[in-house]
């Protein structure tokens, strides 16, 4: 038996602002073209294999909080911060590994 090598994976924190006017709505992240629903704080994904990540926010009636972003391929850490407002735009920063 083989042992396949485990895909990179990156830490994902999503925070939501203190005073924010959206209450009950989670985020989506979208990693290799498929919306998977999140919740917010801080979880680990697989890493994309084009290194694209795309979240937003959805409240049934309209989709607002869009932010995207390519990784570069030593990301290890994502975080997005949602927008106060239920509309403009989020905003993404990543981190990368340390040069040893």
């Amino acid at each position: 038996m083989t042992d396949a090598p485990a895909a990179p994976r990156i830490v994902l924190e999503l925070v939501r602002p203190r005073l924010s006017l959206h209450p009950g709505v989670r985020p989506t992240v979208v990693v290799d073209g498929r919306g998977q629903p999140a919740q917010w704080g801080v979880g680990t994904w697989r890493s994309p294999i084009d290194g694209a990540v795309r979240i937003y926010l959805f409240n049934r009636a309209w989709r607002y909080g869009v932010a995207e972003t390519v990784l570069p391929s030593e990301a290890t850490r994502v975080v997005y911060t949602a927008p106060r407002l239920p509309f403009g735009r989020g905003r993404i920063t990543t981190e990368t590994r340390p040069v040893r």
